[in-house]
């Protein structure tokens, strides 16, 4: 059975209960709300921990395919990372109150981040070597109007699991596999 995520970082469901004995230990003599505080900060330099592990340079830029909820409905947008650098899509934007990046079973790298207007998904994908300008202002096109399909992303850009993959130790189903699980 393929898991349906490999998670790189989140800070949603931290449960004070997975680090109490551990903290208790290293610091009894704080009091609990003050353990939790520091169990926040402690995740949160962990993102920095992911960040240099996932210094993996790219070819090209990534391109984040974004799902936005925003106060007046859901809308589509995309931006790149014009660095290539797959580290750098482990920044939030600043409204973030919580983040979850993940790999899931397609092999491609995804963040949820939840905000008080609602909950944005992304995709981040890098360009294929080769590919010409207009097909990528056609696709960014597209994903603006929100016709983008699958078949139009993957014919521009490829995934960025295989790369993490390699860090983690992560296998992913090719191609010929990856059509078979869409269907």
């Amino acid at each position: 059975m393929t898991e349906e995520r490999h998670i790189i970082w989140d800070n949603y469901d931290l449960d004070y209960e997975d680090w109490r004995a551990d903290l208790e230990e290293e610091y009894p003599e704080l009091p609990e709300d003050e353990r939790i505080y520091l169990m926040h900060e402690i995740n949160g330099e962990y993102l920095d921990d992911e960040r240099t592990n996932l210094n993996i340079q790219l070819n090209q830029p990534i391109l984040v395919i974004a799902d936005l909820g925003l106060w007046h409905g859901r809308r589509m947008g995309y931006k790149e990372i014009e660095s290539g650098n797959i580290r750098d899509c482990l920044y939030s934007e600043r409204d973030i109150d919580y983040s979850t990046w993940y790999v899931d079973k397609l092999g491609d790298l995804r963040c949820d981040a939840v905000h008080h207007d609602g909950t944005n998904h992304m995709l981040y994908r890098t360009y294929k070597d080769g590919v010409r300008a207009s097909q990528i202002d056609l696709l960014k096109e597209k994903i603006y109007y929100g016709k983008a399909n699958r078949a139009d992303i993957t014919r521009v850009t490829r995934r960025l699991g295989d790369e993490i993959g390699k860090v983690y130790g992560w296998d992913f189903p090719q191609r010929g596999r990856i059509t078979m699980l869409e269907r």
